[in-house]
């Protein structure tokens, strides 16, 4: 509704895990690093964790594009809150086997060779879990029974645990998971300097020549979201549709305050 008053090509701030507006900050690159590591090593399993909104998807959809396919297998399950049989099930799918058995045992022996198959293909396998705050404890307890399918010393599969920061409390719980968990890195939201030039990137990204937003409405920006990329959108797309509604050259410190005091963004 905007673009056009701010020539703008796209919307800058949309709220959805696209790694072309991926904004490479310290913390990102980091995690990235990280992760990043924990696949080429062939490590049994990683964390992530961070607050809602600090960019663990789009981290995770920056990992994929550079992680060769040739290479590796991938499952990604985006929806954990399953039953531990269906959650092995959903793994088998996501690995291609869509004809999964019903019974455990045979789940897992199909498993198992698919593991092993990759192997002797010379890919690895990743098992990545979003949003895994929600795992039951027992699919946790199943997660640490897989992190035993081990060959030569090596492990058969890799999984990334992400989720919120209640995660880490629930996988410390489980001792003998806790003890596999060979990376662990907490995805810190901005700080001020980082939220300026996020602005600032997906701005011209977006197609803009230059800055909208006024160093006062930045610190407003910043204030309120804590650093956290997500509200960070939110408040600086709808600034960009009051302002055009009312004709604004710059985005100010009050179009921001008024928005907060508003109440249109939590």
């Amino acid at each position: 509704m905007y673009l056009e008053y701010w020539g703008l090509k796209k919307y800058p701030f949309d709220n959805v895990p696209d790694p072309d507006f991926f904004f490479m900050s310290k913390p990102h690159e980091e995690g990235l690093t990280r992760l990043l590591y924990a696949v080429e090593r062939g490590k049994g399993c990683a964390l992530l964790s961070g607050e809602v909104g600090a960019g663990k998807t789009t981290l995770d959809k920056v990992l994929l594009r550079k992680i060769s396919k040739e290479r590796y297998d991938i499952a990604m399950i985006a929806n954990p809150c399953l039953e531990t049989k269906e959650f092995l099930q959903d793994i088998l799918y996501k690995l291609g086997i869509t004809d999964a058995p019903e019974s455990k045992v045979e789940i897992l022996r199909i498993l198992y060779k698919k593991l092993t198959d990759n192997l002797d293909q010379n890919k690895g396998t990743l098992l990545i879990i979003d949003e895994a705050q929600f795992i039951a404890e027992s699919t946790l307890e199943e997660i640490r029974l897989l992190l035993n399918y081990q060959l030569s010393n090596r492990f058969l599969l890799t999984i990334f645990l992400m989720g919120q920061p209640e995660l880490v409390d629930k996988v410390k719980a489980i001792k003998q998971l806790a003890q596999r968990v060979e990376i662990s890195y907490f995805l810190r939201s901005f700080n001020f300097k980082e939220t300026t030039d996020y602005i600032f990137f997906r701005e011209k990204k977006a197609g803009l020549s230059k800055n909208v937003f006024s160093k006062q409405a930045i610190e407003i920006v910043f204030e309120h979201s804590n650093g956290i990329p997500r509200i960070i959108n939110n408040l600086c797309d709808l600034a960009l549709l009051v302002g055009s509604g009312e004709k604004k050259a710059m985005i100010t410190y009050e179009v921001i305050k008024d928005i907060i005091d508003d109440g249109a963004v939590f």
